[in-house]
């Protein structure tokens, strides 16, 4: 990625940036964006006989993205090789991160180093979190756009990753359906190359969209990512700055448009969904879909199998969306405990600079997660980022995560959830009714459950 591509990244955060916001009374640094692969851990690093001398402090770090998990644990058994400075990485599977944090914080040895993603957890965070301005860790950022701030202008989290989502497709898949992905444009080209693609699976061999579990492991994508096209669109000409007492729920048929589109043509029967248990990814690599939905962390994974997958907008039938890009932003910002020892504060800011900046370990950090917004990390070679870049260069609008508002989140999309599934085994009109009311009067509804 090119010195000009990375910045044209980075100015999309900055969109984003305005718009992150929440609405949960409780501390909350909820995981919006999750792979469909979890798994949680926990790792004390080992010190071989030959290790240097402990150094002071420990670090404990709580990570919320599980896929990251693998090269986490790895680095944290290099750092203490190196350093005598005990690591301990402890990931909590997928959904969890709240209630893992809000448990560990209670714990004696408590986490040194956290997320605080999104303005709702500055607000019950902030007093946990060491000021960053002015440390180690800010002097190697490239920009500050990724950073949350309280209402005093302290520096409570710092911006450690930068993500997109969306449609993801195999090219290869698709021309072998006699079809090209330049020729998607919008909702309407994009369902006649689906659409043909299922009716012919037997013949080609593959189908269109994976698997659209809506266990756990995956609602995510659908109440969490594809939700968020309906709170863009709503709000995109005129901002949400703050999270809406009610929604409009005006796009409700365009997020009903791409989800049915991908339900009704993929591998799995819409019946089928609700206990889950296949793996979309997989099929995506084995061959078995041209389709599927994902962000760009799943890049270097998917792109092992897949060289030349892609990225597109989630097409839902708007006006004007040949100009639409992808949905871009990051709720992946990194705080130091302030209640525990100047020691391990000081381990853990010299752990977290050795990350964003050592060679190895920061070249490592970017395969995982695509972007570090740190000056001597090496460039991104992610390719959904690229398009996310080439589709901003090309003078389309980006999608900001407009996801992070939602209220009370666990509660509003375990419903949201228990609508979709019935929707899922009767696609009829009254229980489409079903889902629209989980989408907006849920919305209200926990929006007045915790603020009253």
């Amino acid at each position: 990625m090119t010195k000009k591509l990375f910045a044209l990244v980075l100015a999309l955060s900055m969109v984003m940036t305005m718009l992150l916001a929440g609405c949960t009374s409780k501390p909350n640094a909820e995981n919006t964006n999750p792979p469909e692969e979890t798994k949680s851990g926990t790792e004390e690093t080992k010190k071989p006989e030959d290790n240097p001398p402990a150094g002071e402090g420990r670090v404990y770090w709580l990570n919320f993205k599980p896929e990251l998990d693998g090269t986490a644990q790895e680095l944290a058994r290099t750092y203490t090789e190196k350093t005598g400075v005990p690591v301990q990485v402890v990931t909590a599977a997928a959904g969890t991160y709240s209630q893992t944090l809000i448990a560990e914080m209670d714990k004696t040895e408590a986490p040194t180093l956290f997320v605080i993603g999104n303005t709702a957890g500055v607000k019950d965070w902030k007093d946990y979190a060491l000021d960053l301005k002015g440390t180690a860790i800010e002097a190697e950022l490239n920009t500050d756009a990724y950073n949350l701030y309280d209402e005093t202008g302290k520096l409570v989290s710092i911006g450690y990753c930068y993500e997109c989502y969306g449609i993801i497709v195999n090219p290869d898949l698709v021309e072998q359906a006699g079809h090209k992905v330049e020729d998607i444009k919008n909702f309407e080209t994009l369902k006649t190359v689906v659409e043909d693609i299922h009716a012919r699976a037997a013949e080609l061999g593959f189908d269109a969209f994976t698997s659209c579990d809506m266990d756990g492991n995956s609602s995510w994508r659908f109440t969490g990512h594809m939700a968020n096209l309906e709170y863009f669109y709503e709000q995109k000409d005129d901002p949400w700055t703050e999270c809406p007492a009610t929604l409009t729920g005006a796009y409700m048929e365009n997020f009903k448009n791409l989800y049915d589109l991908c339900i009704n043509n993929s591998l799995t029967s819409p019946k089928e969904l609700a206990t889950g248990g296949h793996d979309a990814a997989q099929e995506f690599m084995d061959g078995k879909a041209a389709f599927t939905v994902q962000g760009s962390w799943e890049y270097a994974k998917y792109s092992e199998k897949v060289p030349n997958t892609v990225m597109i907008p989630y097409y839902c039938g708007v006006e004007g969306e040949e100009k639409a890009g992808l949905n871009c932003g990051t709720e992946n910002c990194w705080a130091i405990n302030s209640k525990v020892s100047e020691a391990d504060q000081k381990a853990t800011m010299d752990f977290m600079v050795w990350l964003v900046s050592d060679p190895d370990a920061s070249a490592k950090m970017v395969a995982e997660l695509g972007i570090l917004p740190y000056k001597n990390a090496p460039e991104s070679t992610n390719g959904f980022l690229k398009n996310a870049a080439d589709y901003t260069a090309a003078g389309n609008y980006v999608m900001p995560w407009v996801t992070n508002y939602q209220p009370n989140v666990d509660a509003y999309r375990a419903t949201l959830v228990a609508a979709l599934n019935q929707y899922n085994a009767d696609q009829s009109d009254a229980n489409w009714a079903t889902v629209k009311t989980a989408f907006v009067e849920g919305w209200a509804q926990q929006y007045q459950a915790v603020n009253g």
